[in-house]
């Protein structure tokens, strides 16, 4: 339940947390979540303790405690270069406050290495994928801000130009928009390419679906302010065909925003069937070793950013930055 700013309740955890700092001579306090980080700045407002925000796509709502405590803060922590840029305009939190981390992603268990064949075969068989066929993973809940209608008139596009022996896996939580999930069975089957969607629901081993895929990709419509799925996608070691908005394109790498030999993927306009067909037939172009070798560079991308080691690395640094005194 979310606790009332000034409830009873929070209250008691702001005295807490007040007694806390003092008594343990707390020097630095790190919230996030609209609650933690409104109790955060509340408690430690009179002591001489730092303030760090970590903010998620909650970082813009409309609740002005919420935003005061935003600017009390010493660091806001954001989670993207695209998320920083919107709480700086939507907080008026000054830039040089603002430091772009990501969330973490676990490079151990996402790692194609560490992927059986037999979990990768087991999956193919759940699909009912065909020797010979070639994967496109899809990830996220269905829902329209996803994409996936979208990709459903990519998908008749590319069938309609000559498009064989290919599989799209649409995975994830299908509980949440049952009319909506009706909405994709039912255009992919008007369409006449029901043969080549999977509507899988939610898979249990997300590392073993993407190690099953060619490529992945995220239609978005909605800009992501951490995009997880395209993340773990290239932890994997798996190239992405994704929507330009949000925080997808300091993930997925393409020109003209990069050179060629720093590609991870390719981007495309959101919300544009045309344009998604398009970086698809470029995508499934490529031949596997061709596929493998954007996939190298994906891992090693995403074990520069995500790696758990890295980001906990780059927190401390905030740490050390503001304990030490540094504007």
């Amino acid at each position: 339940m979310r606790q009332r700013a000034g409830g009873l309740q929070w209250r008691r955890n702001r005295r807490t947390l007040e007694e806390l700092v003092q008594s343990e001579r707390v020097d630095l306090v790190h919230a996030r979540g609209i609650g933690p980080t409104r109790l955060a700045a509340a408690a430690a407002g009179d002591s001489a303790a730092w303030i760090v925000i970590g903010c998620g796509a909650e970082a813009v709502a409309r609740d002005r405690a919420y935003a005061r405590a935003l600017l009390r803060a010493d660091r806001v922590v954001a989670q993207s270069g695209y998320l920083a840029d919107l709480i700086i305009d939507a907080q008026h939190v000054a830039r040089d406050r603002v430091v772009v981390i990501p969330r973490p992603v676990d490079t151990k268990r996402f790692d194609p290495a560490a992927v059986s064949v037999e979990r990768v075969a087991a999956l193919r068989r759940a699909w009912r994928v065909e020797r010979g066929e070639r994967i496109v993973l899809v990830p996220g809940r269905l829902d329209p801000g996803k994409g996936q209608l979208v990709l459903i008139d990519a998908v008749r596009m590319l069938v309609s130009g000559g498009l064989r022996h290919v599989v799209f896996v649409l995975a994830g939580d299908e509980s949440r928009r049952p009319d909506y999930v009706r909405a994709v069975a039912e255009r992919a089957q008007a369409h006449g390419i029901g043969p080549f969607i999977r509507q899988a629901g939610i898979c249990p081993d997300m590392p073993a679906a993407y190690a099953a895929a060619d490529f992945v990709a995220v239609p978005a419509i909605v800009p992501p302010a951490f995009p997880r799925s395209a993340a773990e996608a290239l932890a994997m070691g798996r190239p992405l065909v994704a929507s330009a908005i949000g925080g997808l394109p300091e993930v997925v790498l393409a020109p003209p925003r990069a050179p060629d030999s720093a590609r991870t993927g390719w981007l495309v306009a959101p919300d544009d069937a045309g344009a998604l067909a398009h970086g698809l037939a470029a995508a499934e172009s490529l031949d596997l070793p061709a596929l493998r070798a954007l996939g190298t560079r994906a891992r090693r991308l995403a074990t520069l950013l995500f790696a758990p080691s890295r980001v906990m690395e780059a927190t401390l640094g905030v740490y050390t930055d503001l304990l030490q005194g540094k504007s």
